[in-house]
């Protein structure tokens, strides 16, 4: 391997590490804080959750650099179709974070946010599961 591709293969396994090992962890938790009605750690889960889903964006592309002239292989292409998946799960995650911070937010005791802790937990543990696949397929599937 010539030094570019080295340097693009650790620029992608060290963005998956530090951006989708802890994206996973705070989406994972955010329904915990809102059955417990924290607000400021939601806060600070969204925020964490908009900067690690911009990292993984890394990710994406490091990797397609990386795979350069075979994208058309039949495993990359369904990484990248998972990713984008993936990626549009992790919007819906984010905004129910914002909806149910706005939710907790106000005074009146209406409104729990509890379709929003469902929704996240369902969606982080699917989009846990699409990076494990994504795994499966990088690991096993790669010449």
């Amino acid at each position: 391997m010539s030094f570019s591709s080295n340097l693009l293969l650790w620029l992608h396994v060290g963005f998956s590490i530090f951006a989708l090992g802890p994206l996973t962890a705070v989406t994972s938790v955010t329904p915990r804080y809102i059955r417990a009605h924290d607000v400021n750690v939601l806060r600070y889960l969204n925020r964490s959750t908009r900067l690690f889903g911009l990292l993984t964006l890394g990710v994406f592309l490091f990797g397609m650099l990386l795979g350069g002239g075979a994208l058309g292989r039949p495993y990359l292409s369904a990484s990248m179709t998972l990713f984008i998946v993936a990626g549009a799960l992790l919007m819906i995650i984010e905004r129910d974070q914002r909806t149910a911070i706005k939710a907790l937010s106000t005074e009146t005791t209406e409104d729990d946010a509890k379709v929003q802790t469902g929704r996240i937990a369902a969606l982080s543990g699917i989009t846990a599961l699409i990076w494990l696949v994504i795994l499966a397929l990088m690991v096993f599937f790669n010449p």
